[in-house]
């Protein structure tokens, strides 16, 4: 069975939607079917107007599908791509991983493999924790926690984050960050695979 990879991320300013971007690529390039979907804003409208770097990012990724159940169902792997709030996932990611509940209670996510990547304003920012947290949920709907782990040099190159890719925000994404985001996702669909087989 081939890998259908649904790509899951929220995005204020475009560091996620990038590093959402680069996984969805190279997971193609390994193979897999691969969905680009971003979760619904939260934020109210005169909220997300008055931050124009804000606006301007809903405004260019307008296009990107909305991630649904449909798309849950879809897929037989996901890649879950969200900033850190206070050192857990943004509130935007929490409120769609709380429509499946229905999905989840009928073993919708049970057997599946599930990654996380995330970002946050400095090294120390809780990016960490931001990770622990998604992988808190798929434990409870009973999914395959695919970390990175150091199973590639480039993570030593990245800042060293064994539980998924993290980045600072602000800064360009370099080669090697590029590098780690791909290893990333190839190890996702790698296990996925198997599990699928």
């Amino acid at each position: 069975m081939s890998v259908k990879l649904a790509v899951i991320y929220y995005s204020s300013y475009g560091t996620n939607h990038a590093m959402a971007e680069i996984a969805a690529e190279a997971a193609r390039a390994a193979g897999a079917e691969a969905r680009l979907l971003k979760v619904p804003e939260t934020a109210p409208a005169e909220v997300v107007a008055g931050v124009e770097a804000w606006q301007a990012h809903a405004r260019k990724t307008a296009a990107v599908p909305t991630a649904s159940i449909a798309d849950m169902e879809w897929a037989n792997a996901y890649l879950f791509v969200a900033p850190t709030r206070f050192g857990v996932m943004a509130s935007q990611m929490r409120a769609f991983i709380d429509t499946l509940g229905g999905f989840w209670a009928g073993g919708g996510l049970a057997n599946k493999a599930v990654s996380a990547m995330t970002s946050a304003q400095n090294p120390h920012g809780g990016q960490e924790t931001t990770l622990l947290s998604f992988y808190a949920t798929a434990i409870h709907w009973g999914s395959i926690v695919v970390a990175p782990g150091f199973t590639d040099p480039v993570i030593f190159k990245t800042g060293g984050n064994p539980y998924g890719y993290s980045h600072t925000s602000g800064k360009e994404l370099s080669a090697d960050d590029r590098e780690a985001i791909g290893h990333q996702a190839r190890r996702l669909i790698e296990v996925a695979a198997k599990l699928n087989a």
